[in-house]
């Protein structure tokens, strides 16, 4: 029975792979002449080599040759295998060098990032001042940080630009692993690890402490005692009346404040 070419094109599709991507190809990596699946699986095998000076990670853009999962044919990298005729991945950029067969993720190729992404291109817009790809959600409706992208997440440090895990966007403007977002809320960590403004409504909070300090009377030597605070909030500097359960920015009614020494005024 003869096999169409549309058949031929399909054949094993979602049937090979490992635990990143469905692909019918392997890939072989130029920085050390090995072949793996993908090269998320080679920076995972060469992070835990025994010697530090033997640990690498593969860029992307360098792969030059892949081998055919399916006739185990080993050539330059292209869609559709030479020798077999299988479509070696569903999705395939001939920048990146990137192959999946999986292509619910919604896959494209930003031309400003340089790489590609998931979730779909209409979902997405790239900012360029952040430097990244962010929810359609978030445009003009986010503070931009120059490169925001570019830097590891502060809570596991792993980079953020090419990460495969969701990333979160704060408020102001930061960015961490949504999955170390959650955690750190689950914790009562309510501020930016980077800039420690806080990273949610906190009024009822605030609230909460107002009713605290209402309750709790300073002893006599404090009472009158004042002290000047730096509002990681709204960074406004301001002289207080001290309290042992907090100090109240009095411009934007924050409580995430810590003292600081009183300004040097002009002589």
């Amino acid at each position: 029975m003869e096999v169409s070419a549309d058949d031929r094109l399909d054949f094993g599709k979602m049937g090979y792979g490992c635990q990143h991507y469905r692909r019918r190809c392997r890939i072989r990596a130029s920085c050390c002449n090995e072949i793996y699946p993908c090269r998320h699986c080679h920076n995972e095998a060469t992070s835990v080599m025994s010697r530090p000076f033997d640990r690498h990670e593969l860029n992307r853009f360098d792969v030059k040759q892949v081998v055919c999962a399916v006739c185990d044919t080993e050539q330059p990298v292209a869609r559709v295998c030479t020798n077999c005729g299988v479509n070696m991945g569903e999705y395939f950029c001939e920048i990146c060098k990137f192959f999946d067969d999986d292509i619910e993720k919604g896959q494209f190729h930003c031309e400003d990032c340089g790489i590609c992404r998931v979730g779909g291109r209409e979902n997405y817009f790239h900012c360029k001042k952040c430097g990244s790809c962010y929810s359609v959600n978030l445009r003009d409706n986010h503070s931009c940080i120059e490169n925001s992208m570019q830097h590891h997440c502060p809570i596991c440090y792993e980079f953020l630009f090419d990460t495969l895990k969701d990333v979160a966007v704060m408020k102001c403007g930061h960015t961490m692993h949504r999955e170390c977002y959650f955690e750190m809320i689950k914790r009562d960590k309510y501020c930016c690890p980077i800039c420690s403004k806080s990273v949610t409504d906190m009024s009822k909070a605030w609230k909460q402490l107002d009713e605290e300090i209402e309750a709790t009377v300073m002893p006599e030597e404090y009472r009158h005692k004042k002290v000047w605070i730096l509002c990681n909030d709204c960074n406004d500097t301001t002289e207080v009346y001290f309290h042992i359960i907090g100090q109240k920015c009095c411009h934007c009614q924050s409580y995430n404040t810590r003292a600081i020494a009183p300004p040097v005024l002009p002589q």
